[in-house]
Protein backbone atom coordinates (compact mmCIF):
# COMPACT_ATOMS: atom_id res chain seq x y z
CA UNK A 1 0.00 0.00 0.00
CA UNK A 2 0.61 3.76 -0.77
CA UNK A 3 -0.11 7.06 -0.15
CA UNK A 4 -1.36 7.34 -3.49
CA UNK A 5 -3.52 4.68 -3.71
CA UNK A 6 -7.64 5.41 -3.90
CA UNK A 7 -9.05 3.00 -1.86
CA UNK A 8 -12.34 3.27 -3.67
CA UNK A 9 -10.80 2.27 -6.65
CA UNK A 10 -11.84 -1.68 -7.10
CA UNK A 11 -8.93 -2.19 -9.68
CA UNK A 12 -6.51 -0.73 -7.07
CA UNK A 13 -4.34 -3.01 -4.13
CA UNK A 14 -3.81 -1.75 -1.01
CA UNK A 15 -2.21 -5.02 -0.01
CA UNK A 16 0.16 -6.51 -3.06
CA UNK A 17 1.36 -4.82 -5.55
CA UNK A 18 4.48 -5.51 -8.12
CA UNK A 19 6.32 -2.58 -7.06
CA UNK A 20 4.78 -3.03 -2.82
CA UNK A 21 2.23 0.25 -3.75
CA UNK A 22 0.22 -0.75 -6.74
CA UNK A 23 -1.02 -3.44 -8.77
CA UNK A 24 1.42 -2.32 -11.74
CA UNK A 25 3.53 0.66 -13.27
CA UNK A 26 0.93 1.88 -15.19
CA UNK A 27 -1.47 2.05 -12.19
CA UNK A 28 1.09 3.59 -10.09
CA UNK A 29 1.69 6.40 -12.75
CA UNK A 30 -1.99 6.89 -13.00
CA UNK A 31 -2.73 7.35 -9.40
CA UNK A 32 0.75 9.48 -8.70
CA UNK A 33 -0.46 11.59 -11.62
CA UNK A 34 -3.81 12.05 -9.72
CA UNK A 35 -3.06 12.73 -6.41
CA UNK A 36 1.27 14.11 -7.26
CA UNK A 37 0.51 18.04 -6.61
CA UNK A 38 -1.67 18.18 -4.23
CA UNK A 39 -0.73 19.03 -0.60
CA UNK A 40 0.41 16.94 2.57
CA UNK A 41 -3.01 17.22 3.90
CA UNK A 42 -4.56 15.55 1.45
CA UNK A 43 -1.66 12.57 1.47
CA UNK A 44 -2.79 12.45 5.29
CA UNK A 45 -6.50 12.16 4.45
CA UNK A 46 -6.14 10.01 2.10
CA UNK A 47 -4.02 7.70 4.24
CA UNK A 48 -6.85 7.95 6.96
CA UNK A 49 -9.00 6.64 3.65
CA UNK A 50 -6.71 3.67 3.01
CA UNK A 51 -6.71 2.45 6.72
CA UNK A 52 -10.24 2.13 7.49
CA UNK A 53 -10.65 0.71 4.03
CA UNK A 54 -8.11 -1.88 5.28
CA UNK A 55 -10.10 -2.38 8.68
CA UNK A 56 -12.97 -3.06 7.37
CA UNK A 57 -12.63 -5.17 4.46
CA UNK A 58 -10.11 -6.89 5.54
CA UNK A 59 -8.67 -8.39 2.59
CA UNK A 60 -8.16 -6.98 -1.15
CA UNK A 61 -10.93 -9.21 -2.60
CA UNK A 62 -13.30 -8.63 -0.24
CA UNK A 63 -12.91 -4.50 -0.72
CA UNK A 64 -12.90 -5.40 -4.52
CA UNK A 65 -16.01 -7.76 -4.33
CA UNK A 66 -17.63 -4.99 -2.71
CA UNK A 67 -16.85 -1.92 -4.81
CA UNK A 68 -17.37 -3.85 -8.27
CA UNK A 69 -21.11 -4.86 -6.73
CA UNK A 70 -22.26 -1.53 -5.08
CA UNK A 71 -19.83 0.97 -6.73
CA UNK A 72 -17.43 3.41 -5.27
CA UNK A 73 -19.82 6.65 -4.74
CA UNK A 74 -22.59 4.12 -2.43
CA UNK A 75 -19.61 2.57 -0.93
CA UNK A 76 -18.39 5.57 0.07
CA UNK A 77 -21.56 6.80 1.11
CA UNK A 78 -21.86 3.80 3.48
CA UNK A 79 -18.62 4.03 5.41
CA UNK A 80 -19.70 7.48 6.10
CA UNK A 81 -23.03 6.53 7.66
CA UNK A 82 -20.87 4.94 10.68
CA UNK A 83 -17.31 6.33 10.56
CA UNK A 84 -17.19 10.51 10.35
CA UNK A 85 -14.36 10.89 7.76
CA UNK A 86 -14.27 13.93 7.76
CA UNK A 87 -13.43 14.13 11.67
CA UNK A 88 -11.26 11.15 11.42
CA UNK A 89 -9.23 13.03 8.88
CA UNK A 90 -9.38 16.72 10.19
CA UNK A 91 -8.21 14.77 14.04
CA UNK A 92 -5.36 13.36 12.49
CA UNK A 93 -4.61 16.67 9.72
CA UNK A 94 -4.68 19.22 12.59
CA UNK A 95 -2.76 19.89 15.22
CA UNK A 96 -4.65 21.01 18.13
CA UNK A 97 -2.66 23.77 19.62
CA UNK A 98 1.18 25.13 19.40
CA UNK A 99 3.86 23.26 19.17
CA UNK A 100 5.40 22.26 22.38
CA UNK A 101 9.01 22.29 21.36
CA UNK A 102 10.13 23.65 17.69
CA UNK A 103 14.21 22.75 17.98
CA UNK A 104 14.38 18.75 17.99
CA UNK A 105 17.68 16.68 17.53
CA UNK A 106 17.05 13.17 15.28
CA UNK A 107 19.30 10.74 15.21
CA UNK A 108 20.17 8.69 12.31
CA UNK A 109 22.74 6.09 10.58
CA UNK A 110 23.66 6.61 7.45
CA UNK A 111 22.44 4.48 5.39
CA UNK A 112 19.52 4.85 2.28
CA UNK A 113 16.74 3.32 4.55
CA UNK A 114 16.86 6.37 6.50
CA UNK A 115 15.92 8.45 3.16
CA UNK A 116 12.77 10.34 4.78
CA UNK A 117 14.27 11.07 8.10
CA UNK A 118 17.66 12.25 6.37
CA UNK A 119 16.43 14.40 3.13
CA UNK A 120 13.69 15.97 5.44
CA UNK A 121 16.00 18.36 6.61
CA UNK A 122 18.02 19.42 3.30
CA UNK A 123 14.86 19.62 1.19
CA UNK A 124 12.93 21.17 4.03
CA UNK A 125 9.65 18.91 5.28
CA UNK A 126 10.82 19.62 8.99
CA UNK A 127 10.43 23.45 8.22
CA UNK A 128 6.98 22.97 6.60
CA UNK A 129 5.14 21.92 10.13
CA UNK A 130 6.98 24.82 11.75
CA UNK A 131 10.21 21.81 13.07
CA UNK A 132 13.55 23.20 13.08
CA UNK A 133 14.87 20.05 13.72
CA UNK A 134 18.31 18.33 12.80
CA UNK A 135 19.35 15.24 11.55
CA UNK A 136 22.51 14.08 14.15
CA UNK A 137 24.47 11.37 12.11
CA UNK A 138 25.13 8.30 14.41
CA UNK A 139 27.98 5.58 14.52
CA UNK A 140 25.56 2.51 15.03
CA UNK A 141 22.15 1.43 16.25
CA UNK A 142 23.35 1.05 19.92
CA UNK A 143 24.59 4.10 19.89
CA UNK A 144 21.18 5.96 18.80
CA UNK A 145 18.86 3.16 21.05
CA UNK A 146 21.25 4.73 24.30
CA UNK A 147 20.81 8.57 23.24
CA UNK A 148 16.83 8.06 23.06
CA UNK A 149 16.51 6.37 25.73
CA UNK A 150 18.62 9.17 27.83
CA UNK A 151 16.48 11.93 25.58
CA UNK A 152 19.37 13.29 23.94
CA UNK A 153 17.88 12.66 20.47
CA UNK A 154 13.94 13.35 20.42
CA UNK A 155 13.05 10.66 17.86
CA UNK A 156 15.47 8.22 15.72
CA UNK A 157 15.94 6.46 12.82
CA UNK A 158 15.61 2.48 14.31
CA UNK A 159 14.76 -0.43 13.08
CA UNK A 160 12.11 -1.92 13.29
CA UNK A 161 12.54 -4.84 15.77
CA UNK A 162 14.37 -1.96 18.24
CA UNK A 163 11.13 -0.28 19.75
CA UNK A 164 9.53 -4.11 20.12
CA UNK A 165 13.25 -4.92 21.96
CA UNK A 166 12.85 -1.67 23.90
CA UNK A 167 9.38 -2.15 25.11
CA UNK A 168 10.21 -5.75 25.91
CA UNK A 169 13.07 -5.20 27.97
CA UNK A 170 15.31 -7.46 25.20
CA UNK A 171 18.85 -5.46 25.74
CA UNK A 172 18.04 -3.01 27.54
CA UNK A 173 15.73 -1.42 30.47
CA UNK A 174 12.07 -2.11 29.00
CA UNK A 175 10.57 1.38 28.71
CA UNK A 176 7.57 2.17 26.49
CA UNK A 177 8.20 2.76 22.41
CA UNK A 178 6.45 4.01 19.77
CA UNK A 179 6.83 2.73 15.85
CA UNK A 180 4.54 5.19 14.37
CA UNK A 181 6.01 4.58 10.19
CA UNK A 182 7.88 2.08 8.61
CA UNK A 183 10.87 4.03 6.66
CA UNK A 184 11.09 1.69 4.20
CA UNK A 185 10.54 -1.79 2.57
CA UNK A 186 13.34 -3.65 0.83
CA UNK A 187 16.42 -2.60 0.73
CA UNK A 188 19.01 -4.80 1.99
CA UNK A 189 21.32 -7.15 0.21
CA UNK A 190 23.63 -10.06 1.06
CA UNK A 191 27.01 -9.35 -0.41
CA UNK A 192 30.17 -11.58 -0.48
CA UNK A 193 33.69 -11.27 -0.64
CA UNK A 194 34.87 -11.25 -4.43
CA UNK A 195 37.18 -14.36 -3.58
CA UNK A 196 33.68 -15.95 -2.88
CA UNK A 197 32.10 -15.71 -6.57
CA UNK A 198 32.04 -19.42 -6.69
CA UNK A 199 30.32 -20.16 -3.92
CA UNK A 200 26.67 -19.02 -4.17
CA UNK A 201 25.26 -21.99 -3.02
CA UNK A 202 24.90 -21.48 1.14
CA UNK A 203 25.60 -25.28 2.11
CA UNK A 204 29.26 -23.70 0.94
CA UNK A 205 29.05 -20.83 3.64
CA UNK A 206 30.70 -23.23 6.68
CA UNK A 207 33.14 -21.24 8.27
CA UNK A 208 32.19 -18.02 7.14
CA UNK A 209 32.23 -15.03 9.02
CA UNK A 210 29.30 -12.23 8.58
CA UNK A 211 28.65 -8.79 9.09
CA UNK A 212 25.01 -7.40 10.39
CA UNK A 213 24.04 -4.12 11.75
CA UNK A 214 23.14 -4.95 14.83
CA UNK A 215 21.07 -7.81 16.78
CA UNK A 216 17.63 -6.67 16.62
CA UNK A 217 17.72 -6.16 13.13
CA UNK A 218 16.04 -7.07 10.54
CA UNK A 219 19.12 -7.92 8.90
CA UNK A 220 20.25 -10.46 11.50
CA UNK A 221 16.49 -12.24 11.50
CA UNK A 222 16.85 -12.11 7.68
CA UNK A 223 20.10 -13.59 7.49
CA UNK A 224 19.38 -16.37 9.95
CA UNK A 225 16.27 -17.19 8.55
CA UNK A 226 17.90 -17.61 4.70
CA UNK A 227 20.93 -19.63 6.05
CA UNK A 228 18.42 -22.16 8.31
CA UNK A 229 16.24 -22.76 5.24
CA UNK A 230 19.21 -23.82 3.85
CA UNK A 231 20.32 -26.21 6.69
CA UNK A 232 22.68 -23.98 7.62
CA UNK A 233 22.67 -23.54 11.38
CA UNK A 234 23.47 -19.73 11.91
CA UNK A 235 24.71 -19.97 15.85
CA UNK A 236 26.47 -23.28 15.30
CA UNK A 237 28.10 -23.48 11.48
CA UNK A 238 28.84 -19.80 10.73
CA UNK A 239 29.77 -16.70 12.93
CA UNK A 240 27.61 -13.70 12.83
CA UNK A 241 29.13 -10.73 14.03
CA UNK A 242 27.79 -6.87 14.55
CA UNK A 243 29.74 -4.32 12.57
CA UNK A 244 28.41 -1.26 11.99
CA UNK A 245 27.51 -0.36 8.31
CA UNK A 246 29.92 2.42 7.95
CA UNK A 247 32.85 -0.44 8.69
CA UNK A 248 31.42 -3.03 6.20
CA UNK A 249 33.23 -2.15 3.04
CA UNK A 250 36.47 -2.10 4.81
CA UNK A 251 35.78 -5.22 7.06
CA UNK A 252 35.01 -7.07 3.96
CA UNK A 253 38.69 -5.36 2.15
CA UNK A 254 40.20 -6.47 4.89
CA UNK A 255 39.46 -10.45 4.69
CA UNK A 256 37.77 -9.58 8.91
CA UNK A 257 34.30 -11.31 7.17
CA UNK A 258 33.30 -13.10 4.58
CA UNK A 259 30.29 -11.13 3.57
CA UNK A 260 26.99 -9.27 5.31
CA UNK A 261 24.04 -8.78 5.10
CA UNK A 262 23.65 -4.91 5.02
CA UNK A 263 21.49 -1.61 4.78
CA UNK A 264 22.34 0.04 1.09
CA UNK A 265 24.90 2.39 0.19
CA UNK A 266 27.47 -0.34 1.36
CA UNK A 267 26.72 -3.25 -0.86
CA UNK A 268 26.45 -1.47 -3.54
CA UNK A 269 29.60 0.79 -2.48
CA UNK A 270 31.31 -2.52 -2.52
CA UNK A 271 30.68 -3.07 -5.80
CA UNK A 272 31.77 0.59 -6.56
CA UNK A 273 35.22 -0.43 -4.93
CA UNK A 274 35.47 -3.85 -6.25
CA UNK A 275 35.79 -5.44 -3.44
CA UNK A 276 32.39 -7.41 -3.29
CA UNK A 277 29.31 -8.48 -5.09
CA UNK A 278 25.48 -8.99 -4.04
CA UNK A 279 24.96 -12.32 -4.01
CA UNK A 280 21.12 -11.66 -3.40
CA UNK A 281 18.06 -8.46 -2.90
CA UNK A 282 16.23 -9.28 0.66
CA UNK A 283 13.33 -8.70 -1.22
CA UNK A 284 14.11 -12.32 -2.82
CA UNK A 285 13.75 -13.54 0.63
CA UNK A 286 10.97 -11.42 1.49
CA UNK A 287 9.29 -9.38 -1.18
CA UNK A 288 7.84 -6.43 0.91
CA UNK A 289 9.37 -6.76 4.36
CA UNK A 290 9.63 -3.75 6.26
CA UNK A 291 13.75 -2.54 7.84
CA UNK A 292 13.98 0.41 9.48
CA UNK A 293 11.63 3.29 11.04
CA UNK A 294 11.10 6.43 12.83
CA UNK A 295 10.65 5.85 16.26
CA UNK A 296 9.72 8.10 19.27
CA UNK A 297 9.21 7.25 22.89
CA UNK A 298 6.15 6.92 24.50
CA UNK A 299 6.85 10.05 26.45
CA UNK A 300 7.74 12.06 24.21
CA UNK A 301 4.25 11.05 22.53
CA UNK A 302 2.25 11.58 25.56
CA UNK A 303 4.08 15.21 26.88
CA UNK A 304 4.85 16.66 23.61
CA UNK A 305 1.26 15.61 21.05
CA UNK A 306 1.63 18.62 19.06
CA UNK A 307 5.35 18.55 18.00
CA UNK A 308 4.66 15.01 17.49
CA UNK A 309 2.02 15.48 15.38
CA UNK A 310 3.86 17.53 13.25
CA UNK A 311 6.85 15.40 13.28
CA UNK A 312 4.58 12.70 12.17
CA UNK A 313 3.08 14.74 9.27
CA UNK A 314 7.01 15.39 8.21
CA UNK A 315 8.10 11.92 8.04
CA UNK A 316 4.86 11.02 6.30
CA UNK A 317 5.03 13.75 3.71
CA UNK A 318 9.09 12.83 3.22
CA UNK A 319 7.78 9.11 3.12
CA UNK A 320 5.36 10.01 0.13
CA UNK A 321 8.00 12.37 -1.74
CA UNK A 322 10.44 9.39 -2.10
CA UNK A 323 7.61 6.74 -2.45
CA UNK A 324 7.96 8.77 -6.16
CA UNK A 325 10.31 6.91 -8.44
CA UNK A 326 11.08 10.61 -10.63
CA UNK A 327 12.35 11.78 -7.10
CA UNK A 328 14.89 9.44 -6.54
CA UNK A 329 18.04 11.28 -8.39
CA UNK A 330 17.11 14.37 -7.03
CA UNK A 331 17.03 12.56 -3.51
CA UNK A 332 20.00 11.31 -4.19
CA UNK A 333 22.01 14.38 -4.41
CA UNK A 334 20.35 15.78 -1.50
CA UNK A 335 21.40 13.03 1.10
CA UNK A 336 25.07 11.73 -0.41
CA UNK A 337 26.88 14.91 0.94
CA UNK A 338 29.12 14.41 3.77
CA UNK A 339 27.05 15.47 6.68
CA UNK A 340 24.68 13.07 5.44
CA UNK A 341 25.65 9.67 3.67
CA UNK A 342 28.83 10.72 2.76
CA UNK A 343 28.80 8.76 -0.55
CA UNK A 344 29.51 9.27 -3.93
CA UNK A 345 26.36 10.10 -5.48
CA UNK A 346 26.41 7.25 -8.22
CA UNK A 347 26.39 4.89 -5.68
CA UNK A 348 23.21 6.40 -3.94
CA UNK A 349 21.07 6.74 -7.24
CA UNK A 350 22.00 3.26 -8.01
CA UNK A 351 20.02 1.68 -4.68
CA UNK A 352 17.40 4.22 -5.09
CA UNK A 353 16.55 4.31 -8.63
CA UNK A 354 17.11 0.07 -8.65
CA UNK A 355 19.31 0.23 -11.69
CA UNK A 356 22.90 -0.94 -10.62
CA UNK A 357 25.78 -2.92 -11.24
CA UNK A 358 25.60 -6.24 -9.10
CA UNK A 359 29.51 -7.03 -9.03
CA UNK A 360 28.75 -9.92 -11.56
CA UNK A 361 29.47 -8.11 -14.65
CA UNK A 362 25.94 -7.34 -15.16
CA UNK A 363 23.74 -4.08 -15.01
CA UNK A 364 20.39 -5.14 -13.19
CA UNK A 365 17.42 -3.59 -13.04
CA UNK A 366 15.28 -3.75 -10.16
CA UNK A 367 12.93 -0.68 -9.93
CA UNK A 368 11.58 -1.65 -6.04
CA UNK A 369 15.75 -2.48 -4.89
CA UNK A 370 13.87 -0.03 -2.10
CA UNK A 371 10.86 1.34 -1.65
CA UNK A 372 9.15 4.01 0.84
CA UNK A 373 5.69 2.91 2.92
CA UNK A 374 5.00 4.41 6.00
CA UNK A 375 2.49 1.98 6.92
CA UNK A 376 3.39 -0.42 10.40
CA UNK A 377 1.45 -3.48 9.68
CA UNK A 378 1.08 -5.25 13.12
CA UNK A 379 2.01 -8.05 11.36
CA UNK A 380 5.22 -7.34 10.50
CA UNK A 381 5.38 -6.59 14.14
CA UNK A 382 4.90 -10.06 15.13
CA UNK A 383 6.78 -11.93 12.53
CA UNK A 384 9.98 -10.04 14.02
CA UNK A 385 8.62 -10.83 17.35
CA UNK A 386 8.80 -15.27 16.06
CA UNK A 387 11.90 -14.58 15.03
CA UNK A 388 13.15 -12.87 18.26
CA UNK A 389 11.50 -16.25 19.74
CA UNK A 390 12.97 -18.49 17.40
CA UNK A 391 16.55 -17.59 17.85
CA UNK A 392 16.17 -17.37 21.88
CA UNK A 393 15.96 -13.38 22.09
CA UNK A 394 12.90 -13.71 23.97
CA UNK A 395 12.26 -16.04 26.92
CA UNK A 396 8.83 -17.48 27.98
CA UNK A 397 5.28 -16.76 26.81
CA UNK A 398 5.03 -13.87 24.56
CA UNK A 399 2.03 -11.80 24.05
CA UNK A 400 2.89 -10.96 20.17
CA UNK A 401 -0.74 -9.08 19.47
CA UNK A 402 -0.29 -6.75 22.63
CA UNK A 403 3.38 -6.12 21.62
CA UNK A 404 2.48 -5.21 18.17
CA UNK A 405 -0.20 -3.20 19.10
CA UNK A 406 1.67 -1.20 21.56
CA UNK A 407 4.12 -0.42 19.61
CA UNK A 408 3.15 -0.57 15.81
CA UNK A 409 1.17 2.67 15.97
CA UNK A 410 -1.29 1.41 12.32
CA UNK A 411 -2.81 4.03 11.33
CA UNK A 412 -6.05 1.56 10.45
CA UNK A 413 -9.43 2.13 11.54
CA UNK A 414 -9.19 -0.54 14.59
CA UNK A 415 -7.05 2.52 16.01
CA UNK A 416 -8.71 5.47 14.82
CA UNK A 417 -12.30 4.14 15.81
CA UNK A 418 -10.91 2.93 19.43
CA UNK A 419 -9.69 6.71 19.67
CA UNK A 420 -13.07 8.34 19.43
CA UNK A 421 -14.60 5.73 22.05
CA UNK A 422 -15.89 3.31 19.36
CA UNK A 423 -15.97 -0.72 19.01
CA UNK A 424 -13.83 -1.47 15.97
CA UNK A 425 -14.69 -4.36 13.80
CA UNK A 426 -12.51 -7.37 14.17
CA UNK A 427 -8.76 -7.18 13.05
CA UNK A 428 -8.37 -10.07 9.43
CA UNK A 429 -4.90 -11.12 9.59
CA UNK A 430 -2.31 -10.77 6.12
CA UNK A 431 -0.24 -14.14 5.65
CA UNK A 432 3.28 -13.61 4.07
CA UNK A 433 5.00 -16.12 2.06
CA UNK A 434 8.93 -16.47 3.00
CA UNK A 435 11.33 -19.02 0.70
CA UNK A 436 7.90 -20.63 0.37
CA UNK A 437 6.89 -20.78 4.02
CA UNK A 438 4.02 -18.91 4.62
CA UNK A 439 3.96 -16.84 7.85
CA UNK A 440 0.56 -16.82 9.53
CA UNK A 441 0.34 -13.90 12.08
CA UNK A 442 -3.03 -15.40 13.90
CA UNK A 443 -0.71 -18.56 14.93
CA UNK A 444 2.64 -17.10 15.89
CA UNK A 445 3.81 -19.76 18.52
CA UNK A 446 2.94 -22.59 15.81
CA UNK A 447 5.16 -20.72 13.45
CA UNK A 448 7.98 -20.97 15.89
CA UNK A 449 7.66 -24.39 16.09
CA UNK A 450 7.94 -25.46 12.87
CA UNK A 451 11.01 -24.58 12.00
CA UNK A 452 13.26 -27.81 12.07
CA UNK A 453 16.76 -25.32 13.28
CA UNK A 454 15.94 -22.89 16.43
CA UNK A 455 16.60 -22.07 19.69
CA UNK A 456 12.98 -21.75 21.22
Amino acid sequence: MGLFTNPYDPEASLWRCACGRHASQAEHDAASANLRGRGEDDLLANAVEQAVAIGLFGSDARRRRFLRQVGSATAAAAVAQFIPMDKVKAAVIDAKGPLEKTDLNIGFVPITCATPIIMAEPMGFYAKFGLNAKVIKTAGWAVARDKSLSGEYDAAHMLTPMPLAITAGAGSTATPWTMPAVENINGQAITLAMKHKDKRDPKQWKGFKFGVPFEYSMHNFLLRYYVAEHGIDPDQDIQIRVVPPPEMVANLSAGNIDGYLSPDPFNQRAVYDGVGFIHLLTKEIWDGHPCCAFAASQKFVDEMPNTFLALFKSIISATAYSSEPGNRKEIAAAISPKNYLNQPTTVVEQVLTGTFADGLGKVQKVPDRIDFDAFPYHEFAIWILTQMKRWGYLKGDVDYQALAQQVYLATDAKDVMKSMGMTPPEEKKRTYVLMGKTFDPAEPEAYVKSFAISRS
